[in-house]
């Protein structure tokens, strides 16, 4: 699965000790993200609201989704009241997820009932997974879109302004809207996503992803280096390139004389300039590569930060999660990361507490593999399952909640320790940062991150949004930088 930009309340708790808003954005989108591009408000009498929840994924499918309406005569805007359209892009990956969605929904509703012509949708994860329940039980939506129908959207908006419900969720084994340009709602201007396949072939028993985003393609690699191009020519100094799993991203083209893995696209995506900067998410174990390390090793442009989820620390756990490697395969992966690139290349992770028959034993071996690593980042869960996955068919959720939770909070008192200890020996360096905007703690400071992803805030002198600067780092507060431009 992505990277979760899994918003803060979906999390059972970040694992950054008391984390500021910049240090937390950049990896997570508040509660139901509202963003709007100016570019999109032209005085059309019919308004779009999106709010986004969930993996980055679903941010960068709300950017496809505005572009198609836009195209159709929507105009995107901040205000649910007054809206013509309300999308909810949605998660599954937690159960809490979809108790905020559902709680949402019911608050739009009481503006719909003030608003009769307010159309209701539902779009992503959990469209799939709960389209009957939505439409004809609860009656909460008037249309219900999945990852891979968003080009249908125009034929169902009328279908529901002639009166009917409206529903597609097929999957898709060709989808990847290579040829529609993202409306980019990231306001800054300086960072962008790129998304570079879609679905996933991991079928991990805790993940619901595989149902509801389908099997894994690649797009054509030709495309996403245009796409890249075409943001440095409008002033961006940073792409991410997104996927479930982007190191088994693979692309031949229809005659087969070009085949172009992720290390190669990676590649290509950072020649194009080399004040591009370029960040991926996310890996998998099992697939990244040497050869992945060794291209981000080669460029100075490619961060140097991987989210590589490890989930839990005991290989049989990990036998049970289907994650198809074992605890000695993680490790050297993360040996061949700091042989490769060095001890400063940041690491972060995702974590499981809970599964299914987990020992105390067995969360030990996680505790202790967070020892060896040394994270710097963490995002951590207990388990909750998550109906129609492998996990739900076949094992029993016999941990006790209580139980979960104090093994939960032992993973984040044991990754707060290793966070403040990576931020900690980036103080007394110098860091180059890209500036992204004015830090939230002061009209004085700016913000940026630096190529290990972490924030790092400053006074803002002379510096402008979109400028690359050089900070000498002077403190933390363990979980971002402090520092003075030098």
């Amino acid at each position: 699965m992505s990277q979760p930009l899994i918003t803060l309340d979906f999390l059972d708790t970040p694992t950054l000790p008391t984390p500021t808003v910049e240090a937390t954005t950049h990896a997570h989108e508040p509660s139901g993200a509202v963003r709007v591009n100016p570019t999109t408000r032209t005085g059309r009498t019919r308004k779009l609201y999106i709010e986004s929840y969930g993996c980055q994924m679903n941010f960068s499918d709300s950017e496809i989704v505005s572009s198609i309406l836009f195209e159709q005569g929507f105009d995107t805007t901040e205000e649910l009241e007054g809206a013509d359209l309300v999308l909810l892009n949605t998660c599954s990956i937690r159960e809490k997820a979809e108790q905020t969605v559902r709680m949402r929904l019911s608050q739009i509703n009481s503006y719909k009932k003030r608003s009769p012509g307010m159309l209701v949708g539902v779009l992503g994860c959990m469209a799939e997974r709960l389209k009957s329940k939505f439409l004809e039980e609860e009656k909460l939506v008037d249309l219900v879109v999945g990852p891979d129908a968003y080009r249908d959207l125009p034929q169902l908006i009328q279908q529901v302004d002639g009166g009917q419900k409206a529903v597609n969720v097929l999957l898709s084994r060709e989808e990847t809207y290579a040829d529609i340009t993202p409306v980019r709602l990231n306001s800054n201007g300086i960072t962008a996503f790129i998304s570079i396949m879609r679905g996933c072939d991991n079928m991990c028993s805790f993940c619901v992803v595989p149902f509801t985003r389908g099997r894994e393609r690649s797009r054509d690699a030709h495309s996403i280096v245009q796409e890249a191009r075409d943001l440095v020519a409008q002033g961006y100094k940073e792409v991410t390139l997104l996927g479930q799993n982007v190191d088994s991203y693979k692309w031949a083209s229809a005659d087969g004389t070009e085949h172009v893995n992720f290390a190669q696209l990676l590649e290509r995506v950072a020649l194009i300039s080399p004040e591009l900067r370029v960040r991926f998410s996310t890996s998998h174990p099992k697939d990244i590569t040497d050869e992945v390390l060794h291209t981000m090793a080669r460029h100075e442009n490619i961060c140097k930060y991987i989210h590589l989820p490890a989930q839990s620390g005991n290989s049989r756990v990990l036998a049970l999660m289907n994650r198809t490697y074992d605890r000695p395969w993680y490790e050297e992966r993360v040996q061949a990361i700091r042989r490769i690139l060095g001890e400063d290349c940041a690491i972060s992770t995702d974590m499981i507490s809970g599964f299914c028959s987990e020992t105390e034993e067995e969360h030990q071996d996680t505790l202790s593999l967070i020892d060896f690593v040394q994270y710097d980042m963490g995002y951590n869960f207990f388990y909750s399952e998550r109906p129609g996955t492998l996990a739900a068919r076949k094992l029993e959720d016999d941990i006790p909640l209580d139980v979960k939770k104090r093994r939960l909070q032992e993973v984040i008192d044991r990754q707060q320790l290793h966070a403040r200890a990576r931020y900690a020996r980036m103080v007394g360096r110098v860091h180059r940062v890209l500036v992204e905007g004015r830090s939230k703690r002061s009209e004085d400071q700016l913000s940026g991150r630096n190529s290990q992803n972490q924030v790092v805030i400053f006074p803002k002198g002379t510096a402008q949004k979109g400028d690359y600067v050089n900070v000498l780092v002077t403190s933390t507060t363990g979980a971002a930088l402090l520092g003075e431009i030098i």
